[in-house]
């Protein structure tokens, strides 16, 4: 039976995690009181709920998030762990200060909607949408999450291979919606162009974080030469949750025989087997490839559609049936 091997995550590695999600929320509640605020952009994600809420009663975007987020803290316990819990929660503190933060800092500074002017509106919500993107690609990227519909993103994503984007879709989709019954504008038109900045701004989110995300998610193939080769196996099926092929291997010098691991996973992996393999056994041997496409269980599904094949010749046929005769 193989060797439980337990993986320690290093100092290092987490200090990065903690400093990336960071950033990612920095750029994130600098956009928002820079670029979506001043206009009054309506967002999807909790964000944007409070975006909602505020332009409707003055309540400061911040405060709703947070108290929206305590609930939803509830079920990211349950379904993704203490360790993805304790960043969200990081995260959510930090979100939260910093937007109270940069509220105070741009009630000074001037905002896009004072550089720009108030016909910039198109402009102003492409580049914040973009960096919106940006700012929920680093904390995925680090293992963390910016809480609020991202939480319930990463649950989905941790059951069904989609992407980030697309699961936060729906939820954001309807979020943008409703604010066209329930902000206050001097016009239909008006709340019509709200909803119209919405969509602008949930696509070019998407497509953005999708990019960032997406490009870490691509395949590698791993060869693994170790005397520890059970627990590598081991580490892989339990923590990676990827499939292991062990191939009998005769070293041609040597004459000694043993075990290769084979196994595929996401790019985003490789860092943490590489971490675990080197923590196992410091002398193996690795081999490490990119793939152009993994299609199967936890990896892309087949989009081709599959077509009958024909067979046109009689005699192919008939020998066909034959063998269906004798073996009944």
């Amino acid at each position: 039976m193989a060797k439980k091997f337990i993986p320690r995550p290093t100092l290092m590695g987490e200090v990065k995690n903690y400093l990336m999600i960071t950033l990612g929320l920095t750029i994130y509640a600098i956009t928002w009181k820079f670029f979506m605020a001043p206009y009054q952009f309506v967002t999807g994600g909790i964000t944007g709920v409070g975006g909602i809420v505020e332009y409707s009663t003055g309540i400061q975007m911040q405060y709703t998030y947070f108290a929206i987020n305590i609930v939803l803290l509830i079920i990211a316990i349950q379904q993704l762990g203490l360790k993805f819990c304790i960043k969200t929660i990081y995260a959510i503190l930090v979100m939260t200060l910093m937007l109270e933060f940069f509220g105070w800092v741009f009630q000074t500074c001037p905002t896009a909607y004072d550089i720009l002017g108030p016909d910039k509106q198109l402009e102003a919500c492409i580049v914040g949408s973009i960096f919106i993107g940006m700012g929920i690609a680093f904390c995925f990227l680090s293992n963390g999450s910016t809480g609020g519909v991202d939480i319930i993103a990463a649950i989905v994503n941790k059951y069904k291979d989609i992407s980030f984007g697309r699961a936060m879709l729906y939820v954001d989709a309807c979020i943008i919606i409703s604010s066209f019954f329930i902000i206050p504008t001097p016009s239909i038109s008006v709340s019509l162009q709200k909803v119209f900045y919405g969509f602008i701004n949930l696509v070019i989110v998407n497509v953005s974080l999708d990019y960032m995300v997406n490009s870490n998610r691509q395949a590698v193939q791993f060869f693994i030469f170790s005397a520890k080769y059970d627990e590598i196996a081991y580490y892989i099926t339990r923590y990676l949750k990827r499939g292991v092929t062990l191939l009998d291997s005769v070293g041609y010098y040597s004459g000694k025989e043993g075990k290769v691991v084979t196994t595929i996973a996401r790019a985003t992996q490789s860092n943490q087997l590489l971490s675990a393999i080197k923590q196992i056994d410091p002398n193996a041997l690795i081999s490490q490839s990119k793939v152009m496409a993994v299609y199967g269980n936890g990896f892309d599904k087949i989009k081709a559609n599959a077509k009958k094949v024909k067979i046109e010749d009689e005699k192919i046929a008939e020998n066909i049936n034959d063998n269906k005769t004798e073996k009944k």
